[in-house]
């Protein structure tokens, strides 16, 4: 997946230095490499921020805090 965002930058990069103004060289970079691969690295990230939400919620699942508990329960 991170080779994508990588190349991905590069060709942003690469037509954001062939622009005749500055101002179109930043905005041509914002709107066409960081824009569209922020939302490229959310959606295929989702995944993996799912798969990490659920290791947490089974380990704070797995704790046995028993620690108010008395003899006679």
């Amino acid at each position: 997946m991170y080779i994508i965002a990588i190349a991905w930058l590069y060709v942003a990069i690469l037509a954001s230095l062939s622009s005749t103004s500055a101002v179109g060289g930043v905005l041509t970079f914002l709107f066409f490499g960081l824009g569209p691969l922020a939302l490229y690295l959310w959606l295929f990230g989702t995944p993996a921020r799912r798969r990490a939400a659920a290791r947490r919620q089974a380990e704070e699942a797995s704790h046995n805090d028993r620690a108010d508990s008395d003899v006679n329960q």
